[in-house]
């Protein structure tokens, strides 16, 4: 078979393969087999101009392990680099450019190069080396090598489309499953964990994770896939001193060529899992960036390239995506408690209050009509507590309705609250709140309100008190709402637990804090509601 003919046998060979990793490898073969060349060699270029991946023939994986790192393109590789034309030495150690080989590495004399050019632009090089059963290469070699570089260019698109198509097509299937998940309510965690594992498979990187904001200063892996993820998984990272705090400020991606030696990376997370190339995205919401998505290869990995940033910004906006409609999904279930609490006050008002006040009228009659004394007196305070009871569900009324807070400070409803209390008992009651802290827990004034009205309510009902205090403010990073009083107290181990504590405990745990009640008989009892800022 002659020469054109094995060109033509070659350039059907490449055309038949798909994947770009096996293209490669099998121009390396090709150009060796051609030539006749003992050693061959594929330099795909990086953005930099750099050797970024290095493909051999006869050379085993031992042999490559023992000379150690791949060339990066000095020398004679570096010169053709920068001429990107054909290259032939009859002897390596006589040209100006050689810079020897590294140790273990094997003795070669010839040389042939010839450069693979895409779209007129050098995707890498062909090298060649060591002649067999000649001294050089010849003319014919050159010509075949340049013939056969010119079918691995058309080789090599046909493979970057097709693994483009692909990436597309999964790109696109990731899209419609992260959909999925968030249409079909799953928890935010369960989107956001899908998206850092697509996205890492999309761009073929070793790690990927998902940063969100922790406290003020503060970011925190919330989410991570890969190997060795567990090892950054609830990391806490400084928004000052760290990549991800640098992409949240600025809004913009950052494509990192080694995170071990950069200076902007954070430390502990570039050394828990050692990673080289990674590249980061915002998170943003309405404009805002508040978090990342990063993906990373281990030192020494490949480089990502543009098409890996775009795809890790779409999956960013989806991951936002997600965290936003959970955040819909929550104010919705709000509005929907706040609906059902606004119903339930209507029909307590047109219903209950109504119903008992017309009893209450019926027996106003009645004692008038009685003719015996004791009895319209019996009456009479039968009545008056039944003026109590409608007080008492026009108060609870007030709590189910916080739309009726909203144009009222949380510590002036305290202070009403406690007025009424006073003016209804004769209990002496003080009032002391940090303002500070009632502004931060405006949001959940109605649930406070409902909280100091059942603690004041079992002094009212059971302490016999003279005195009373009520006050919230700060300890320990928390805030504290307390009521305490002077009353008869109790032995929390024998007294039978109604249901106000009980409730009271659950409303607590409800808005994420906690209540306990200390007290002791003849000592008073104190009530204490402690939430977190």
């Amino acid at each position: 078979m002659d020469r054109r003919e094995r060109l033509i046998r070659s350039g059907l060979a490449l055309a038949s393969e798909l994947s770009l990793e096996a293209v490669l490898q099998r121009i390396v073969e090709l150009a060796a087999e051609l030539t006749g060349a003992r050693y061959g060699a594929l330099g795909v270029l990086g953005t930099d101009g750099r050797i970024a991946e290095f493909i051999t023939t006869g050379i085993s994986q031992e042999q490559r392990a023992a000379i150690g790192d791949p060339p990066t393109g000095h020398g004679i590789l570096g010169l053709l680099i920068r001429e990107a034309r054909p290259l032939r030495i009859p002897r390596i150690a006589e040209h100006e450019a050689s810079v020897g080989f590294p140790p273990n590495h094997p003795s070669m004399t010839s040389f042939l190069g010839a450069p693979i050019l895409l779209r007129g632009e050098a995707f890498g090089n062909l090298y060649l080396t060591d002649k067999e059963g000649a001294d050089a290469f010849d003319e014919q070699d050159e010509e075949a090598l340049v013939v056969l570089a010119t079918q691995a260019a058309i080789a090599i698109q046909n493979a970057r489309l097709y693994q483009e198509a692909r990436t597309r097509e999964r790109w696109l299937e990731g899209v419609r499953e992260v959909g999925n998940a968030i249409l079909s309510r799953a928890h935010p965690d369960e989107a956001l964990q899908l998206i850092a594992s697509l996205a890492r498979e999309l761009v073929g990187a070793d790690l990927s994770w998902v940063v969100v904001p922790e406290s003020p200063g503060k970011l925190r892996v919330a989410f991570a896939d890969g190997e060795d993820a567990a090892k950054i998984l609830g990391m806490t990272l400084p928004m000052d001193d760290s990549i991800s705090g640098e992409v949240v400020r600025t809004g913009e991606p950052v494509v990192v060529r080694d995170a071990m030696v950069d200076p902007r990376a954070y430390r502990p997370l570039a050394e828990a899992v050692p990673h080289g190339p990674t590249v980061l995205v915002p998170l943003t919401s309405h404009g805002q960036a508040f978090g990342t998505l990063a993906a990373a290869n281990r030192s020494g990995g490949p480089a990502f390239d543009a098409e890996s940033v775009h795809l890790l910004q779409t999956f960013a906006g989806q991951a936002a995506l997600a965290l936003e409609y959970a955040k819909a999904q929550r104010e919705v279930e709000r509005l929907a408690v706040m609906e059902d609490r606004e119903r339930i006050a209507k029909e307590l008002h047109d219903g209950v209050i109504q119903a008992l006040f017309a009893v209450g009228m019926g027996l106003q009659g009645t004692a008038i009509m009685a003719g015996d004394e004791e009895l319209a007196s019996r009456i009479e305070g039968a009545v008056g507590e039944l003026d109590r009871v409608i007080r008492d569900l026009r108060n609870y009324i007030f709590g189910l309705r916080p739309g009726i807070l909203a144009d009222r400070q949380l510590d002036k409803a305290l202070r009403a609250l406690v007025e009424e209390f006073q003016s209804k008992t004769g209990v002496v009651t003080i009032i002391e709140i940090d303002e500070e802290i009632a502004a931060q827990l405006s949001s959940m004034a109605s649930d406070l309100i409902q909280l100091t009205r059942e603690a004041l309510s079992n002094v009212g009902r059971h302490a016999e008190a003279a005195t009373c205090r009520v006050s919230l403010r700060r300890r320990n990073g928390a805030a504290v709402l307390e009521v305490d009083d002077d009353g008869r107290g109790f032995d929390p181990a024998t007294a039978r637990r109604g249901d106000g504590l009980t409730n009271l405990e659950q409303r607590a745990e409800a808005l994420g804090g906690n209540a306990s009640i200390t007290s002791a008989p003849a000592e008073g009892t104190t009530v204490r509601v402690e939430l977190p800022l």
